[in-house]
C-alpha cells in the first residue's frame, strides 16, 4: 500500500512538471520573462507563478476532492467561464506588456502570482479528477497528491522560465535594443493566443451559444 502510494505521489510530481509546459502557461510566463534582466529573476517569476497556481489547486481542487464533486455536477458554463478568464487575462497581460514600464513589470511579485492563481482556478477541476487521484481512497491523501502535483508544477515552471530567459538574455546583451523587440513580440503573442482561446471557448466549445460543451483541461 505504502509503495503504491509513493509511486502515485512521484507520478504526481512528474505530471506537475509536465503540466507547467501547457501552452497557455508558457505564453503567460513568457510575456513576463521576456522583460527579466537576470536568470535568477526569471526563475523567481516561474516560482511565483507556480505558487499562485498551486494555491488555487489546493483550495479549489482540494474542495472538489474532499466534497467528492463529480465533473458532471459542474455546469458547462461555469467551467468554460473559468477558462475564458484565462483567455481574457492573456489579452490584458499582453496589452499591459506593450504599454507598461519594463522595470516595474520585471520586479512585480503580484503579477506572476495572480496569473498562476487564475490558471489554477481554470484547471482545478481537471487536476482534481485525474485518474491517479481516484486511486487514493483517503481524500486527505488525495489532497496531499494535489500538493505534490503543485510542487512539481513549481519546479517545472522554474525550469521553463529559465530555459526561456536564457536565449533572450543572451540576445539582449549582444544586440542593443533587443529587449524592446522581445517585449513587443511577447505582448503580441499573448494577445494573439488569448484571442484564439476566446474563439475556441466562446464559439467552438459554445460558451456564447445555447449549447455549451465543456471538457475539463
Amino acid at each position: 500500500m505504502l509503495t503504491a502510494l509513493l509511486s502515485v505521489l512521484v507520478l504526481g510530481f512528474l505530471l506537475g512538471m509536465r503540466h507547467a509546459t501547457d501552452p497557455d502557461h508558457v505564453v503567460a510566463v513568457t510575456t513576463i520573462v521576456a522583460q527579466q534582466r537576470s536568470l535568477a529573476r526569471a526563475a523567481r517569476t516561474g516560482m511565483l507563478w507556480g505558487v499562485g497556481h498551486t494555491t488555487t489547486i489546493l483550495l479549489v481542487g482540494g474542495a472538489i476532492v474532499v466534497l467528492k464533486v463529480q465533473l458532471g455536477q459542474i455546469p458547462p458554463r461555469v467551467g468554460l467561464s473559468l477558462e475564458l478568464a484565462v483567455a481574457v487575462m492573456l489579452i490584458v497581460l499582453g496589452l499591459l506588456t506593450l504599454a507598461g514600464d519594463d522595470r516595474r513589470v520585471a520586479e512585480s511579485t503580484a503579477r506572476p502570482v495572480t496569473i498562476g492563481f487564475v490558471h489554477g482556478l481554470a484547471g482545478s477541476a481537471a487536476v482534481a479528477t485525474l485518474p491517479q487521484v481516484a486511486l487514493i481512497p483517503d481524500p486527505w491523501w488525495a489532497v496531499g497528491y494535489l500538493a505534490v502535483f503543485g510542487l512539481g508544477t513549481i519546479a517545472g515552471m522554474m525550469l521553463v522560465t529559465a530555459s526561456i530567459a536564457t536565449p533572450s538574455l543572451l540576445a539582449v546583451r549582444r544586440f542593443a535594443g533587443m529587449n524592446r523587440s522581445l517585449r513587443v513580440a511577447s505582448g503580441m503573442a499573448s494577445i494573439g493566443f488569448g484571442l484564439l482561446l476566446v474563439h475556441r471557448i466562446g464559439f467552438v466549445d459554445g460558451l456564447f451559444t445555447a449549447a455549451p460543451q465543456w471538457v475539463a483541461r
